[in-house]
């Protein structure tokens, strides 16, 4: 015969038994919920925190990325008579495929043509070619070339067919190398509107609010563009170092809120090594200071820019 201890425990075992499955239930509720904000957490870090560079505004969390082609022109402004180099970076580039989703122009600028030879040699190139864009001012660096570009822009691409022409702007050195592929996956998940981006300057800086985008190669969207052309900000202060300029006109303007600094995926060569510099590496978007043939076989040579070279009977190239 059970005691009264004892009927008093099996009195107690459903209670603890239901306990025990409440307590096991919640304890998996809590774990998934959790877990599912966890994984939200990744997602939203992982949208919104670029890996080999620094963002400076909060509306850079919401992209306004969608599923249009991305266009983007490259300016490379050069001058008249580098023939030469033109033809050297025109199949540079001209070599390397279009990102998918993405339509890159690259042109060359430079002001009027001041020579005989220049007006035939220039214009079979452009009949060739078709990717030079000259300006209506007197060939300079630093007294308002950069201003006639961008704000010659809008009135030249007016009659295209998609509104902006281009959702980005770049403005590079032809001393530059820009990897088509890095810049618009770098491009993809950033707002299109009020956008600057490239190397701050000063080069030890962080902090893309402060100080202004290397000459090197920078790039804005289309309202910025267009805010040139229309601003008086801009007009007013044309002579100076022409990035330095741009960033003036920016921080006066408030505009370029948007910025991204895409340090240290754009350098300089290390050739000599200086504060501004490191070694090539796969992640580059742009490389700078290509002086010289050496220096530009020394990057296309770490990049690997043959491997497509196809099979041929007509040629034997080890």
């Amino acid at each position: 015969m059970a005691t009264k201890s004892q009927k008093a425990a099996n009195r107690g075992r459903p209670c603890f038994v239901f306990s025990c499955f409440i307590f096991f239930f919640s304890v998996c509720v809590l774990a998934s919920i959790n877990e599912v904000r966890f994984q939200s957490l990744l997602r939203f870090g992982n949208c919104s925190i670029p890996n080999d560079a620094s963002t400076t505004s909060t509306s850079l969390l919401s992209s306004s990325n969608n599923n249009e082609e991305l266009r983007i022109l490259i300016a490379i402004l050069t001058l008249p008579d580098q023939y030469q180099r033109r033809h050297f970076v025109r199949l540079v580039y001209g070599t390397q495929t279009q990102p998918e989703g993405t339509k890159i122009d690259v042109k060359f600028v430079f002001c009027n043509l001041t020579k005989e030879d220049q007006k035939v040699l220039v214009a079979l190139e452009i009949m060739r070619y078709d990717d030079i864009i000259i300006l209506n001012c007197t060939e300079n660096m630093n007294k308002g070339k950069t201003f006639t570009f961008f704000s010659s822009l809008p009135e030249m691409f007016n009659e295209t067919e998609h509104y902006p022409p281009y959702h980005y702007v770049m403005k590079a050195d032809d001393d530059t190398y820009v990897r088509l592929n890095n810049l618009a996956e770098s491009l993809k998940p950033l707002p299109r509107e009020d956008l600057y981006y490239g190397f701050v300057i000063p080069c030890r800086s962080m902090d893309a609010l402060k100080g202004y985008m290397s000459g090197m190669g920078y790039l804005v969207s289309w309202d910025i563009v267009e805010w040139i052309r229309d601003s008086d900000i801009p007009k007013q202060h044309l002579e100076g170092p022409e990035d330095k300029v741009f960033g003036e006109w920016m921080s006066e303007g408030k505009k370029g809120m948007n910025r991204y600094n895409a340090k240290w995926s754009m350098y300089n060569i290390p050739d000599p090594p200086t504060g501004c510099t490191h070694d090539l590496w796969p992640n580059t978007i742009a490389v700078h200071l290509l002086k010289n043939q050496v220096k530009w076989l020394k990057a296309l040579t770490y990049f690997n820019v043959t491997q497509n070279l196809k099979q041929s009977k007509l040629y034997h190239i080890s």
